[in-house]
């Protein structure tokens, strides 16, 4: 079995997707992204499908326009071992906090 380790610089928080088989098999995992006002505006999802050729499913939002708060997504991620690592460094690289358990069958969403 192989793994995929992720350390969010700015929470600490450790997710693993634990995938059956290999690096080509699809994984799915399911996270929080906090997103700052500053990021509001700009395409971060889309950006995780086009540049990262992820599936993104959101299963919750919130995000006040004009508010100048942090809003967030709950999202599921489909992909490769190789495109979830690219996308999680992608929103790392942003300073994004990620908040999740890689179970999908968890209790919950968010540590």
């Amino acid at each position: 079995m192989e793994a995929i380790n992720y350390r969010s610089l700015t929470t600490g928080v450790k997710l693993t997707v634990v995938s059956p088989v290999s690096q080509s098999s699809v994984t799915q995992i399911r996270l929080r992204v906090e997103i700052p006002p500053c990021y509001q505006q700009e395409p971060v999802i889309s950006r995780l499908i086009r540049d990262h050729g992820l599936i993104v499913n959101i299963t919750g939002a919130k995000l006040g326009q004009n508010t100048g708060l942090q809003g967030y997504f709950d999202l599921e991620l489909r992909g490769t071992q190789p495109q979830i690592c690219s996308g999680l460094t992608y929103l790392q690289s942003l300073n994004i906090k990620v908040i999740g358990k890689a179970n999908p069958d968890g209790d919950s969403w968010h540590c």
